[in-house]
């Protein structure tokens, strides 16, 4: 470690420092040296010279790691797209061990000539990649569209924080989850049940990490934008991580990169079953501090706490629904069913020719009874 104003432009570390960092190597016969930091090409090349080792920064591992995680084809492709970017200025310093013969007009020796030939190789691969990916955003975008009349929730937090676990407990269904960094990098999107005829759309996103590579959250743009289209941003917090503030001030700033800042969020301490009454408590306080509204405290593994998270989301789906008294035909039951089936209601009066329904209902379903023979709809303050 060095604490310094700037980076070196040549060592990123200052130079004795780097030199320290030579010896270091050569005493402990290592092979490969990991940097916490984003190397620029030139200090990347420089550091392997000196060191005469694998020099790999944290953008390149993290680009791995995404790698062995990447299931389905996006991922896949999403990952490979972000490796490609990160390697494109970097493919002078791949082949620095082959020759370069210079003085003759148009004499090049094999390394510049395959520079160049990856150089278009991977350029072609970047615009193909990015034509499927626009494809696929344009799926997603119909997919999204269907489920318009639906409330829509995204995960959204600090990688390992347990939103996988969240939504297989929460939907009862086979989700991946895995005790592991980057576990999950294909968004999935499961209907879960609230209660009281409430009903969500809930979403697992990709984990955010502190300096998460630009390249990464510009290829996921598009598994992203679920949480764009969400209704409200579940952030899921690891209530037994000694940096959850830490964690939550990065999940924070992407979300601020993502133009996602001012969304309507719920904060979710999770893994309250690794932590006692007493940390919880101070948990409790230390939030009120930060944040104006209440968070919820849960555990995927115990499903009684879940209850509260539910009757969070089932408040925010009321709050969005308009209290409406509905005078229907006694023949139309199809109506009359969809008002039971869709909406919540509170009164019900039957007439000798109408059943009188007052009733909260999303505006999806009053525009399609406003359009129903014989329906009147009258607004209630």
């Amino acid at each position: 470690m060095q604490r310094i104003q700037a980076p070196h432009p040549r060592y990123y570390v200052g130079e004795g420092k780097a030199k320290e960092l030579a010896e270091l190597v050569e005493s402990s016969e290592g092979n490969l040296v990991v940097f916490d930091e984003e190397l620029s090409p030139a200090q990347g090349k420089n550091l392997e010279q000196l060191l005469g080792v694998r020099v790999m920064d944290r953008s390149e591992l993290i680009l791995d790691i995404f790698a062995t995680r990447a299931r389905s084809s996006e991922a896949r492709m999403q990952v490979e797209l972000a490796q490609l970017q990160y390697l494109l200025p970097r493919l002078r310093r791949m082949w620095s061990h082959l020759s370069r013969i210079r003085g003759g007009i148009g004499l090049r020796g094999p390394g510049e000539t395959q520079l160049e030939t990856d150089r278009r190789l991977i350029g072609t691969r970047i615009g193909d990649l990015r034509r499927k990916l626009k494809a696929v955003a344009k799926a997603r975008a119909v997919q999204r569209k269907s489920r318009e009349g639906a409330f829509r929730v995204s995960l959204v937090g600090y990688t390992n924080a347990g939103k996988s676990s969240l939504l297989r407990a929460l939907s009862g269904s086979d989700v991946l989850v895995e005790d592991r960094l980057f576990a999950t990098l294909d968004s999935a999107t499961r209907s879960v049940d609230l209660g009281s005829g409430y009903e969500a759309l809930l979403t697992d996103t990709v984990g955010f990490i502190r300096k998460l590579p630009h390249h990464l959250v510009a290829s996921f743009r598009s598994t992203l934008e679920e949480a764009r289209d969400a209704d409200v941003l579940l952030h899921v917090i690891d209530a037994s991580h000694p940096e959850w503030e830490e964690q939550r001030a990065v999940v924070l700033e992407v979300l601020s990169e993502l133009e996602l800042h001012d969304r309507e969020k719920i904060l979710v301490f999770n893994k309250t079953d690794r932590i006692t009454h007493e940390e919880e408590a101070a948990l409790r306080d230390r939030i009120r501090a930060l944040e104006p509204t209440p968070a919820v405290f849960v555990s995927a593994h115990e499903p009684d706490s879940l209850e509260r998270l539910r009757e969070t989301l089932r408040a925010r789906v009321r709050a969005r629904l308009a209290t409406v008294v509905l005078r229907i035909p006694v023949a139309d039951g199809e109506a009359i069913a969809s008002v039971y089936r869709e909406g919540e209601v509170t009164e019900r009066l039957d007439e000798s020719m109408e059943v009188a329904l007052t009733a909260r209902l999303p505006q999806t379903l009053l525009g399609r009874l406003r359009e129903r023979a014989g329906v009147r709809i009258e607004e209630v303050a």
